[in-house]
């Protein structure tokens, strides 16, 4: 029984040593190229390979200019990844622009399928990330300047300088996905009963509905 033990032990390890690196991203594709086709209404976990593929498939021109960050939350993201750009499908990978105005934030939020790293083309910008453990790293950084935040942890970025403030964003998915913290937890439909979030919040109902009626 203890030999059975074992090997069933041993077993577990092998399947979750083979499983590890497919934590890290989007699965391994099967073939050269799958051109996402969205023309085709079947649910997998990614698109359909398109039949007819052209160099312009694996071409996006999306993030030249900025975005309009006249928003309440004073920034803006402009996507690249599989939604906007059919070529990425399978690739593990997805880029995008975010654009800050003055004190423009990108608020707390998480990607659960892919990690982030960040290059500043311009500007001065808090950034940060909290681990499970409730550990905030957080930095100042500027033009040409690197920064990464793990998957699934919640992050911000805010432009602390005087004038606007762009970086690139690279994503090991071709779609990250992304929850939004104050969004997720205040404008869910159906929304989120108020008495749960004042008791998780040490706040009171009418704060609760209040904070709703701005999502």
């Amino acid at each position: 029984m203890a030999r059975v033990h074992l090997y069933v032990a041993a077993a577990c390890a092998v399947v979750l040593a083979l499983a590890a690196p497919s934590l890290a991203g989007d699965p391994d594709m099967l073939q050269d190229i799958c051109v996402a086709d969205k023309t085709i209404p079947i649910k997998i976990n990614g698109f359909p390979c398109k039949a007819n593929v052209t160099a312009d498939d694996f071409f996006f021109d999306g993030l030249r200019n900025p975005g309009n960050t006249n928003n309440p939350n004073g920034a803006v993201v402009t996507a690249a990844n599989v939604d906007m750009f059919a070529g990425v499908n399978t690739l593990g990978v997805s880029m995008a622009r975010i654009d800050y105005a003055p004190g423009g934030l990108n608020p707390p939020h998480t990607h659960p399928r892919a990690t982030e790293i960040i290059f500043v083309i311009e500007g001065v910008l808090e950034v940060g990330f909290i681990t499970t453990a409730d550990k905030l790293f957080s930095k100042i950084i500027t033009k040409g300047d690197v920064f990464v935040f793990p998957r699934g942890l919640v992050h911000f970025q805010q432009n602390r300088g005087h004038g606007p403030a762009t970086v690139v964003a690279g994503f090991n998915s071709q779609l990250q996905g992304t929850q939004q913290v104050a969004m997720t937890l205040f404008g869910a439909m159906p929304p989120v009963s108020s008495d749960i979030l004042a008791k998780a919040f040490r706040i009171d109902n009418r704060l609760v509905d209040a904070i709703k009626a701005r999502f």
